[in-house]
C-alpha cells in the first residue's frame, strides 16, 4: 500500500470523526435547552452574580474576587498548593 493512500485514510477517518463530532454537538445543544432554561431561571431567582470556578481555595475561585495575598500565606515562595493554581496565571497587579 502506497503512503499516499494511508494518509488518505487516516485524513477520511479523522474527518468522519470530526463530522460526527459536530453533529453530536448540535444535538446536545438542542437537547439541553429546557435544562439551560430551567438554570436560567434559578441564578436570576437566586440572584447569583459570580461563577466559582475551583472550590480549593478562596484566591482560585473566581479571580475577580481574589485576595491577591492569600496565595503566599504561608511565605511569598512557597509552592502552589493546589492544581487549580497552575491553570489560573498571575493577575496583572501582582506582576507590576
Amino acid at each position: 500500500m502506497r503512503k499516499s493512500m494511508i494518509y488518505l485514510a487516516v485524513v477520511f477517518v479523522q474527518s468522519a470523526i470530526a463530522a460526527v463530532l459536530a453533529v453530536h454537538a448540535m444535538t446536545a445543544i438542542k437537547a439541553a435547552g429546557p435544562r439551560l432554561e430551567r438554570e436560567n431561571s434559578v441564578v436570576s431567582d437566586l440572584k447569583l452574580t459570580d461563577l466559582c470556578l475551583f472550590t480549593e481555595a478562596r484566591y482560585t475561585r473566581h479571580p475577580a474576587m481574589a485576595d491577591r495575598n492569600t496565595a503566599f500565606q504561608d511565605y511569598p515562595f512557597s509552592f502552589e498548593h493546589f492544581p487549580s493554581g497552575s491553570l489560573i496565571p498571575v493577575p496583572e497587579i501582582v506582576r507590576k
